[in-house]
């Protein structure tokens, strides 16, 4: 990417420099290779695990029906598979000559297209904006204004986020706000991991804790036989508590920042004393910059609108769009077109940012086709319901309390291996839901703990869209961000585990 004064989040993946001579030694290696060897070695693993599936009725699996199936791909086949899954990722296919669908019986997931070009048309509107020089100066007005509240500021956005992650599973959507909360955070005095945990977490905590998710919630009470409000108020309580725990550890890692940059987490940018400098002026912005401001803060606006599905929140005043990726990506191109067009850019000036923003982002783009090819691989070879199959042997026949903290458990690795939570809803709540039964609790607990694992695993692991895509926006190394997270992904497991004891006692 070209950097200018005015092009303040550079949206390349994962090329943080580090200050001063070269160095010799090892170093974490790029979001790439992280997942590449994910890839390689979950591709291995397919020819350990035996392939199994279950029957399905509706598109779910059904109980006591798992039986081993045969592939008929051979070695030459499946290495074609390995080298074809980040393309066949970006599609959404199953390989044909495995002679089997994909779970669910759909014969196809939703791959990474969608989100791939929802990622460039981000890009896309963001530079349009940058080159307008409208939110390098609005970002510098609203610092200066907020410098004397930022504490408070954290707070309500992360808070924010979270509400969009436990009323709607706020999570591709968050990538097009990168490019507003990375500059503010430089502005504020922090640096490039408050700007991506504030977005991150926000809504990672809030998908965790989803209350009304349809995506989570709603596919997993659905596929469990009850309603989605059953086992609310436990999970408002975690919600409230949850989010309030992330807004504390995020406050103060960012004021030890604020105290003293140098125990940052990440190595500052060159870019990162460009942005500080620039758009200092004081006054009003010009008429056009305003009108600009408006469009780009009116087109998140709308975005969040057009996926909320107001419906099933029983909102009846407002319509449900049921927009997806393929909408919101040309509602970003238009809007790109349309900023272009107020700021007074021309047709060539627009049409060259668009295209130098897509080039500009395609780095995070390629980084979620690489995540989703990693489940292209596990259905192909028909793996993932073994292990479903094996964690439902696990969790049977133990006491309300250890059963409850056990389904959290072990819906982690089934989490890792299908980052997709109404996936893995459908996936496993078929099978584990009616062991609630047996233990004498609720099958809403099973629902909670199959969604919190969902959520926890899908914080930090390297095989989600979001957190890799999110973090090559931010221009944050994977192994800074894990040593970010750690501390709170243990606060948030002990936390979780008492509110699944805490349910199987009241529930």
């Amino acid at each position: 990417m070209t950097t200018t004064a005015s092009a303040p989040v550079p949206a390349g993946p994962d090329r943080e420099p580090e200050p001063g001579p070269p160095r010799r030694g090892l170093r974490f290696p790029s979001a790439y290779t992280v997942l590449a060897a994910v890839t390689v070695v979950v591709w291995g693993l397919t020819f350990v695990i035996p392939p199994g599936r279950y029957d399905t009725k509706n598109g779910a699996p059904v109980p006591g029906t798992y039986h081993s199936v045969t592939l008929t791909q051979g070695f030459g086949s499946r290495l074609k598979d390995l080298f074809l899954s980040p393309v066949n990722g970006l599609y959404g296919v199953t390989d044909a000559h495995s002679g089997l669908t994909a779970p669910g019986g759909s014969g196809q997931f939703f791959g990474a297209a969608g989100v791939f070009l929802f990622v460039l048309a981000v890009g896309a509107f963001i530079t349009v904006t940058l080159r307008t020089g409208a939110l390098t100066s609005g970002v510098a007005r609203l610092a200066e204004r907020l410098r004397r509240h930022r504490t408070l500021l954290l707070v309500v956005l992360l808070a924010l986020f979270s509400l969009g992650g436990t009323t709607y599973g706020m999570a591709e959507e968050t990538l097009g706000f990168y490019g507003l909360m990375v500059p503010l955070m430089l502005k504020l005095g922090y640096d490039r991991m408050v700007g991506a945990t504030v977005i991150m977490v926000g809504a990672g905590v809030g998908t965790l804790a989803s209350t009304v998710n349809p995506f989570a919630t709603g596919v997993a009470s659905d596929s469990a036989g009850i309603g989605t409000g059953d086992g609310i108020v436990l999970r408002l309580l975690m919600w409230a508590v949850l989010t309030a725990v992330a807004a504390v550890y995020l406050v103060r890692y960012a004021n030890r920042v604020l105290g003293d940059p140098t125990r940052s987490l990440v190595a500052p940018l060159p870019e990162d004393e460009e942005l500080k400098a620039a758009g200092g002026a004081e006054g009003r912005l010009p008429a056009r910059q305003r009108l600009v401001l408006a469009v780009f803060a009116a087109t998140f606006l709308f975005m969040i609108f057009a996926v909320i599905p107001w419906a099933d929140l029983h909102v009846t005043f407002l319509p449900t769009l049921g927009w997806y990726f393929p909408e919101l990506a040309a509602l970003f191109i238009v809007a790109a077109v349309a900023v272009g067009l107020i700021a007074g850019l021309g047709e060539k000036g627009t049409a060259n940012a668009i295209v130098a923003g897509a080039g500009d982002f395609i780095g995070a783009a390629l980084i979620i086709m690489l995540a989703r090819g990693v489940t292209v691989i596990m259905n192909n070879a028909s793996v993932t319901d073994s292990i479903l199959d094996a964690l439902h042997g696990v969790v049977s026949g133990t006491s309300s309390g250890f059963f409850a903290v056990l389904m959290f458990l072990v819906n982690m690795p089934l989490a890792f291996l299908v980052p997709s939570s109404s996936g893995h809803a459908a996936l496993a709540m078929p099978i584990l839901a009616p062991l609630a039964d047996f233990a004498g609790v609720s099958r809403s607990l099973v629902v909670t703990a199959y969604q919190s694992a969902s959520g926890w695993v899908n914080l930090v692991t390297p095989t989600s869209a979001v957190v890799m895509g999110g973090l090559a926006l931010s221009k944050v190394r994977y192994d800074r961000y894990l040593r970010f997270m750690g501390p709170l992904m243990g606060i948030l497991l002990v936390a979780v585990s008492g509110f699944m004891v805490l349910g199987a006692v009241v529930m």
